[in-house]
């Protein structure tokens, strides 16, 4: 395990002129922080958002802490291959140096995408998996690209099943859930062997933020989840999880750190990880496990139908 500098803070992001970065589900929690922060030290910032209102409003906020910034918000609905798709042949600028996988759903009633998916696999993996793809060749013309994909901790405790991946069996929302985390590490990791194959300089990054307080837990689909569960959730966040900008820090410091190799996996330190500063975790069993990356990776193809990197 390698740490970080202890004082590694915003202040420790180097300058980002110059740089075009994407951060998916930008309106709000980790991702509103972050396109702040990368902005904030000059880079193009595009605010990839589901909602067009509340990435206009997120875009507002930003200009407001950033007088002067570059940012542009782009409707993106992950569980939409058609808006995926519809993003990616959309993109008018001449290159993607960065690409922050950041948008998510966690512990949610069951549902399907619009393509037939459970809503957390569909949304937490393919979704990024398709964006990844689809937006390679924008990443291919940056001299040093970079993608981010933020899973969670809770991917330890993950079992892993290729048989019920969409819930062809019982659906269970925390299972579920760790699941597509895990999934997002896997091809974090994957993505990078593929792109080394290929002898392409992109960089592939996982992170996990932490216990972290966004809206999560009590947004989207799970704020019609009840008052009672609506009352326990938010005191659950506001007693246990640290503020949003800490559980930042991970991916910030994963799209920034000059001498940062591909394929690592950034936690934060503390017990258990689940809070202090950004640390990588080089002995994960995720990482090593490259034949269930292979394996996500092929299916993850055929449910999508975006093929790269073979």
């Amino acid at each position: 395990m390698s740490r970080a500098p202890r004082t590694w803070t915003f202040d420790s992001i180097p300058d980002q002129s110059g740089r075009l970065a994407v951060v998916t589900g930008a309106n709000s929690g980790i991702g509103q922080v972050t396109a702040e922060a990368l902005a904030r030290r000059g880079a193009h910032v595009v605010l990839a958002c589901r909602s067009p209102e509340r990435g206009r409003a997120a875009l507002d906020r930003l200009l407001a802490e950033v007088p002067g910034a570059r940012a542009e918000v782009r409707r993106l609905d992950l569980a939409d291959l058609a808006s995926i798709r519809a993003f990616a042949a959309g993109w008018d600028h001449d290159r993607l140096d960065l690409l922050v996988n950041n948008a998510g759903v966690a512990m949610v009633p069951f549902a399907r995408t619009a393509d037939g998916f459970e809503s957390q696999f569909g949304i937490n993996h393919l979704g990024a998996f398709a964006l990844t793809g689809l937006m390679l060749p924008h990443l291919r013309a940056s001299p040093e690209p970079r993608v981010v994909t933020v899973s969670s901790e809770g991917q330890r405790f993950a079992r892993f099943d290729l048989g019920n991946l969409n819930a062809e069996r019982r659906y269970r929302a925390a299972f579920a859930y760790v699941q597509s985390k895990r999934a997002n590490l896997y091809f974090a990791t994957e993505l990078q062997r593929r792109a080394d194959a290929a002898s392409l300089r992109l960089r592939s990054m996982a992170v996990a933020p932490g216990l972290t307080r966004t809206n999560v837990l009590t947004g989207g689909a799970n704020s019609n989840r009840g008052r009672l569960y609506g009352a326990l959730a938010r005191l659950l966040i506001r007693v246990a999880f640290r503020p949003t900008p800490e559980g930042a820090k991970t991916s910030l410091y994963a799209a920034t750190v000059a001498d940062l190799p591909g394929g690592t996996y950034i936690v934060p330190d503390g017990p258990l990880q689940l809070r202090g500063e950004p640390v990588r975790r080089d002995r994960e069993r995720a990482i090593r496990d490259t034949g269930t990356a292979r394996r996500l990776w092929e299916l993850s193809e055929k449910f999508t139908g975006v093929r790269f990197l073979p």
